[in-house]
């Protein structure tokens, strides 16, 4: 006769024979939080950049069989817009959608991702990811606790409650939101006043009148409204100096913890709404010229020469500073400026 001891050993040596027999999913499942500060999107048409998280967390869910799990939390309703690169950086937050250079206080590299003129279209963007640019990124971020698992670029326009927008001479004396060191030094080398904000903040800035006028993406022009009250709009269907990034980026100490499989499925689901991401940005660029002319804002657009004015009034501010007081900013920029 087995004695009692005997038992319950073989019982127990039973049960974690079979744990170790169950798939991922049934073992342990992980809840993952991830934060932004864009509106949630209730229909098809609405912000994309809600849509891609909620589409990337569905596929995610999928592919996992339900080990990895997701809340999402948009509207900065988890946590403050400029506090979440810095959690990523503590762990304190699991993923992120956000600006990367709203990062740049801490990651002053980071302040090359939304460098005026420095992009002029997605596709050149999109191209960094696979040079040295993308690979110096990559390196920089991970050494801070952050990995990229989505790429998006965005190119934005400007909404103005004084006057047409267009060349560097437009932006004299105007009170002015940049959305980066970088831009701001850009906006000050043409004469305007800056005054720094997260773009959940512009709405009721240019309200109130502490903004006259304000860069921002094409999809957070529309998001956040600000066609009820601006009177002038350029778009950026045709040309634009604003390309910011703004990828989907994940905790890489969570990352880390993750089985491969699990950091398999991540990283390809990532990737495989980059093609998402740039279709509808570009779709918001021409959708932003259409809600502010139905707003009753003139609207304008930039061309070559325009940009170009622009382009040498970023390389005597912006690309200066950088590249002199940015470590390692000169040949990051040179990588940049290498990829056409």
């Amino acid at each position: 006769m087995i004695s009692k001891t005997k038992r319950h050993l073989t019982l127990a040596i039973a049960a974690a024979a079979f744990a170790c027999a169950l798939p991922a999913h049934a073992q342990a499942q992980r809840v993952i939080k991830i934060s932004h500060q864009f509106p949630a999107a209730t229909t098809e048409d609405g912000d994309f950049r809600d849509r891609l998280v909620r589409r990337f967390a569905a596929e995610v869910e999928k592919q996992s069989k339900g080990s990895l799990k997701f809340e999402i939390y948009p509207g900065s309703s988890l946590m403050k817009t400029n506090s979440q690169i810095g959690a990523l950086r503590k762990s304190a937050l699991d993923m992120s959608l956000v600006p990367l250079a709203y990062g740049g206080g801490e990651i002053p590299q980071v302040n090359i991702t939304l460098m005026p003129t420095l992009v002029s279209s997605y596709e050149q963007g999109m191209r960094w990811k696979t040079a040295p640019v993308g690979k110096e990124l990559d390196r920089i971020l991970a050494d801070k606790n952050i990995k990229i698992v989505t790429w998006v670029w965005q190119a934005g326009g400007i909404a103005s409650t004084k006057k047409t927008v267009v060349a560097p001479d437009d932006a004299k004396g105007l009170k002015f939101r940049g959305g980066s060191k970088e831009m701001d030094q850009m906006l000050k080398g043409a004469g305007a006043a800056v005054t720094g904000m997260p773009s959940s903040e512009i709405y009721s800035a240019m309200q109130s009148g502490v903004l006259d006028a304000a860069l921002t993406s094409s999809t957070s022009l529309i998001s956040f409204r600000l066609q009820e009250f601006t009177k002038f709009a350029t778009t950026a269907r045709n040309k634009s100096f604003w390309f910011m990034f703004e990828p989907l980026l994940i905790s890489k100490s969570l990352y880390d913890s993750l089985t491969p499989e699990q950091q398999k499925i991540i990283s390809e689901v990532g990737a495989s709404l980059e093609k998402f991401g740039v279709e509808e940005a570009k779709k918001d660029d021409q959708r932003m010229a259409d809600v502010f002319a139905k707003a009753g804002a003139k609207v304008s657009d930039m061309d070559e020469k325009a940009f170009m004015a622009w382009r040498g009034v970023a390389e005597q501010t912006a690309f200066k500073d950088f590249a002199e007081n940015i470590k390692g900013g000169r040949e990051l920029l040179d990588m940049a400026l290498s990829v056409k």
